[in-house]
C-alpha cells in the first residue's frame, strides 16, 4: 500500500494538486498508512501538516494554526485567515514542498473548498466513503492479508506459534485493530489461545444478538469487549472514564477537563479516580495496557478510535447511558467557562471544546450550566468568523430546545438562541429569515418578561436591525428609540444595556438623515463606553466609527477623515487587517479619503476593500455591495467610465436581486450609475436612473431627506445635459433651499447644489446673478475643501458638480 502511495505522489504532474484518497471500513489502518507515509518522507517536504476532518470546524481550526506556525500571521479570524492560507499554499509561499493529510474525512464536499487547486504540493486524504474518484484518484485500504496478522500477533506474542496465530487471525476477520487488541490482550494477560478464542465466540453470540448498526465492526468489538470486561474487574474507574470519553468525539481530550472543579457526581469509582492523581494515572496504565485508547503524555491527552467509542456505548444498558453521557457533560462544563467568546485569547480553547460539545449531545443535556456553555459556542462562531458552524448549531438548538419538556419556545436560553440565529440570518444576508425570527421572538418577550426587561430591550434592537435591513428606517428608529427611552429608564444611562441601545439608535438616526443628532447621540455614547468599557473594547470603537460618519455626513470631510485614519490603525493593531469589523473601518476609510479629496489612496483601500468583503461574504453580500458601489466612485474619479459603468451597472442589479426594487440602497446605486451614464453622453438613460430614483425617495424617505436631496442634484444635471435649463434651474432652486435649511449652507452637498444653481443662472443668461452666487461658492467651498481638493479645482473649470452616494452601515 505504501509503495503505491509513494509512486502515485512521486509521478503526480507539477502545478496540479490531486489528492491520494485512502478509503477502507474502520479499523483497517488508513491513518496509520498516511502517518507511516509522513514518517518515511518527512525529510522529502518542507512541510507536514495533520488535518482532523471529521467537522469543518475542526478543519478550520488546523489550517488556521498551520497559517500561524508558517509564520503567516493570519490571525485567528476564520473566513479570512483560511482563504490566506489556501493561497499560500497554492503560490508556494513561504514553502512550495508541501504535504495536507485530511483524516476521515466524511465526503469530497467535507474538504474540497480547503485544498489548494493548483500548486506544488500534495495531499493525501483518509476516509470511510468510497465516492472519491471526482476530486481524486483512491487507494482502497483493505484488511490484512493472513501473514501479516500472523506477523503482527507474532511480533508482540514470539511465544505465539504459527497455527495459534491463524487462528486468532482467522477469528478476527483480519481486521488490523481487531488484530492489534488481541495482541495486546495475549501479551498483557498470558491468556492460552483455546479460552481467547472462546471468550470471543461469546462475545460474537451475545453482540449479534443486540447490535445492528451499520459500519461496527464485529471483530473489534469482541476483541474490545473481552478487553472492556476484564477491565470492568480490574479497575471501574478505568472503565468508566472511557464510558464517559466514548460520549466525546473521536479526538484528544484535554486531561484538564478530568480535573476540573465539580460539584455533580458522575460514578463513585471514577468520582474517586478523579480526585486522586495515583488512582487517576493507574487508570490511564490499564487503559493503555489493553490498546483501547491512545494516551499521550507529552500533550497530557487521551483519544479514543471511534470504533472503540461504538462498542463502549453499545454495551452500556439504556438505564447507564444517560447517566454516563451526562457525566461528559459535566466534565466538559467542570473546567469552567473558558471566557467571553469574544475575546480572541479564549478562542483555542473553545476550538478544543467545539467537536466535544458536538459530538456529547450537550445541546440536549437538561442542566442549565451545559446549555449556557452550548450557548456561548455559538456566540463563538461569530466573533471567530465561522458563520456556517455558529447558525447550523444554532438552528438544531432552537429546533431541540423549542421541543424540550422543561424548556419550550418561551425559555429565556431558546429565546437567546434563536437571537443569535436571527443575527446569523442578517449577517449571511438572508433579512426575510431574520426578520420573522425577531419579530416573533420579541412578541414572546414582551409576553413572558415584559417590556422592560433588559432581553426584551435588547430583542427591541433586534427588530430595528432587521427594519433597517429591510429599508424601513423610520421604522427602525422608533423602535430604536422606544428601546433606548426604556433602557435609560430601567438601568441609568451609563449601563451598558443602556448604551447599546444608544449605539443602535444612533445607526437609525444616520440611516433616516438625521446626522446632527446621530452626532450628538454617538459622541455622548462614545463618552460614555470608554468610561464604562474602556478605550479598546470593540463595543466603543464600533461606535467611534459611527461617529466618524456622522462628522463626515455632516460635512467635515478632514475631521472625519483624521479621526477614522487613527481608528484604522487601532484595528489593525488590535484585530489585524483580516479581521470583519477591521474591513468595515477600512470602507469608511476609503470613503473618507474620497470625500477629503484624496483619490488616489481611497482607489487602492476601496479596491481591496471590496475584494476582502467578497472574500469573506460573497459577492451578493449588503457589504460586499456597498463596498464595489464605493470603489465604481472611485473609479469613475479616475475617467476610467466604460468600467466604472459596468461596476456600478452591477452593484445596481445585485442590489436589485437582494433587496429589491424599491430599497434606498438600489436607489442610491442606480444614482451613481446614473452620474456614470451622464458622463459618459448617455443622457437619457442617466435621466430615467435619476428621475426614477428620486420620485421614489420622495414617496420612501421623503422630500427633505439628504439622500433625496442628493438624487435632485444629479437629476438636475441631467435635466441640463438634455438641453434644459429651465427645468434644471427649478430643481436646483428648490434642493439648495431645502439643503441649506436641513443639512447647513456651509455642507459640501449643499455648495455642490449651489455651484449647480450658478451655472444654471449663467445657462438662462442670468449672467450677473450666476456669477455672483458662483464667486461666492466658491470662497465658501474652498473654506470648507482646501485649496487643493479636486472638487475645487473641477469647479474652477465651471464643471457641473456630481454628487455621490455611498451606503452608510445597517
Amino acid at each position: 500500500m505504501l509503495e503505491q502511495l509513494e509512486r502515485r505522489l512521486e509521478t503526480q504532474r507539477v502545478a496540479a494538486v490531486l489528492p491520494q484518497a485512502l478509503h477502507g471500513e474502520g479499523g483497517v489502518g488508513k491513518s496509520q498508512i498516511a502517518i507511516e507515509y509522513a514518517y518515511r518522507h518527512r525529510g522529502d517536504y518542507d512541510v507536514i501538516w495533520w488535518v482532523p476532518s471529521e467537522r469543518p470546524a475542526q478543519i478550520l481550526a488546523s489550517i488556521i494554526e498551520l497559517g500561524n506556525r508558517l509564520g503567516m500571521d493570519v490571525g485567528n479570524e476564520v473566513i479570512t485567515a483560511v482563504p490566506k492560507v489556501r493561497e499560500a499554499l497554492r503560490a508556494g509561499t513561504p514553502h512550495p514542498n508541501w504535504l495536507l493529510i485530511f483524516d476521515n474525512a466524511e465526503t469530497p464536499e467535507t474538504v474540497r473548498e480547503y485544498i489548494p487547486e493548483a500548486g506544488t504540493g500534495k495531499v493525501i486524504v483518509t476516509s470511510r466513503r468510497q465516492e472519491w474518484g471526482q476530486i481524486s484518484e483512491t487507494l482502497e485500504v483493505d484488511v490484512f492479508d493472513r501473514s501479516e496478522s500472523m506477523e503482527l500477533l507474532q511480533a508482540r506474542n514470539p511465544q505465539l506459534d504459527g497455527v495459534d496465530a491463524d487462528r486468532l487471525a482467522a477469528a478476527l476477520g483480519d481486521l488490523p485493530l481487531a488484530i492489534e487488541h488481541a495482541s495486546a490482550w495475549v501479551a498483557t494477560t498470558g491468556m492460552a489461545v483455546d479460552e481467547y478464542l472462546e471468550l470471543l465466540a461469546q462475545k460474537r453470540d451475545e453482540l449479534t444478538m443486540v447490535v445492528s448498526s451499520p459500519g461496527y465492526e464485529m471483530p473489534v468489538a469482541a476483541a474490545a469487549n473481552v478487553a472492556l470486561d476484564r477491565l470492568a474487574t480490574e479497575n471501574p474507574a478505568a472503565l468508566q472514564l472511557l464510558q464517559v470519553c466514548s460520549f466525546f468525539a473521536p479526538e484528544p481530550i484535554d486531561w484538564d477537563l478530568f480535573t476540573g472543579p465539580r460539584s455533580t457526581p458522575i460514578a463513585t469509582e471514577l468520582d474517586e479516580a478523579l480526585q486522586d492523581a495515583s488512582q487517576f494515572d493507574r487508570a490511564l496504565r490499564d487503559i493503555q495496557r489493553y490498546v483501547l485508547a491512545k494516551i499521550d503524555h507529552r500533550s497530557q491527552t487521551l483519544q479514543l478510535h471511534r470504533l472503540v467509542q461504538a462498542v463502549l456505548r453499545g454495551r452500556m444498558p439504556d438505564t447507564q447511558r444517560g447517566p454516563i453521557e451526562h457525566g461528559a457533560h459535566i466534565l466538559l462544563a467542570g473546567g469552567g467557562k473558558p471566557g467571553e467568546p469574544s475575546d480572541q485569547a479564549h478562542w483555542l480553547r473553545y476550538q478544543a471544546l467545539a467537536s466535544h460539545l458536538t459530538a456529547s449531545n450537550a445541546t440536549r443535556c437538561e442542566e442549565y450550566w451545559a446549555r449556557e456553555l452550548v450557548l456561548n459556542l455559538i456566540e463563538f462562531y461569530y466573533y471567530w468568523g465561522d458563520y456556517r458552524s455558529g447558525r447550523n448549531l444554532a438552528q438544531q438548538v432552537v429546533e431541540e430546545w423549542r421541543a424540550m419538556p422543561g424548556l419550550g419556545a418561551d425559555h429565556r436560553q431558546t429565546l437567546k438562541a434563536e437571537k443569535w440565529l436571527a443575527y446569523y440570518w442578517w449577517a449571511e444576508g438572508e433579512f426575510n429569515k431574520a426578520t420573522e425570527i425577531t419579530t416573533e421572538s420579541l412578541d414572546r418577550y414582551r409576553r413572558t418578561v415584559g417590556s422592560d426587561h433588559p432581553e426584551t430591550i435588547d430583542a427591541m434592537n433586534m427588530v430595528a436591525l432587521t427594519h433597517r435591513a429591510s429599508g424601513r428606517f423610520s421604522a427602525a428608529r422608533d423602535t430604536d428609540l422606544e428601546a433606548f427611552e426604556r433602557a435609560g429608564r430601567v438601568f441609568g444611562e451609563d449601563h451598558p444595556n443602556t448604551l447599546r441601545a444608544a449605539h443602535s439608535l444612533g445607526v437609525s438616526l444616520r440611516l433616516t438623515g438625521e446626522f446632527r443628532t446621530a452626532r450628538r447621540l454617538d459622541g455622548h455614547t462614545y463618552r460614555k463606553r470608554v468610561t464604562v468599557l474602556g478605550h479598546d473594547h470593540p463595543e466603543t470603537l464600533r461606535t467611534l466609527n459611527n461617529l466618524t460618519i456622522d462628522e463626515r455626513e455632516c460635512g467635515d470631510y478632514v475631521r472625519s477623515r483624521r479621526l477614522v485614519e487613527n481608528l484604522y490603525q487601532r484595528y489593525v493593531g488590535l484585530f489585524g487587517v483580516g479581521h470583519p469589523e477591521t474591513i468595515k473601518i477600512a470602507r469608511n476609510l476609503a470613503v473618507a479619503r474620497r470625500r477629503s479629496g484624496d483619490h488616489e489612496s481611497a482607489y487602492k483601500l476601496a479596491e481591496d476593500t471590496m475584494s476582502r468583503f467578497e472574500e469573506r461574504f460573497g459577492p451578493l453580500h449588503h457589504d460586499a455591495i456597498a463596498a464595489a458601489l464605493n470603489f465604481a466612485v472611485d473609479i469613475r474619479e479616475t475617467g476610467a467610465l466604460e468600467r466604472a459603468r459596468e461596476l456600478a451597472d452591477l452593484t445596481a442589479a445585485r442590489y436589485h436581486s437582494t433587496l429589491g426594487a424599491e430599497h434606498p440602497y438600489t436607489l442610491y446605486a442606480r444614482t451613481n450609475l446614473g452620474v456614470v451614464l451622464r458622463l459618459l453622453g448617455e443622457v437619457r438613460a442617466a435621466s430615467e436612473h435619476n428621475e426614477s430614483s428620486w420620485r421614489t425617495l420622495n414617496r420612501l424617505l421623503g422630500p427633505g431627506h439628504v439622500l433625496t436631496l442628493t438624487c435632485a442634484i444629479n437629476l438636475a444635471s441631467d435635466r441640463i445635459a438634455m438641453g434644459d435649463p429651465a427645468g434644471a434651474h427649478e430643481l436646483d432652486a428648490q434642493t439648495l433651499h431645502h439643503s441649506r435649511q436641513i443639512i447647513g449652507a456651509d455642507h459640501p452637498s449643499t455648495l455642490a447644489c449651489a455651484l449647480n444653481l450658478a451655472l444654471d443662472l449663467v445657462a438662462l443668461n442670468r449672467d450677473a446673478e450666476g456669477e455672483s452666487l458662483f464667486d461666492e461658492t466658491l470662497r465658501t467651498y474652498n473654506d470648507v475643501l482646501g485649496a487643493g481638493h479636486p472638487a475645487i479645482a473641477a469647479a474652477r473649470d465651471r464643471a457641473r458638480a456630481n454628487c455621490d452616494v455611498d451606503p452608510m452601515p445597517l
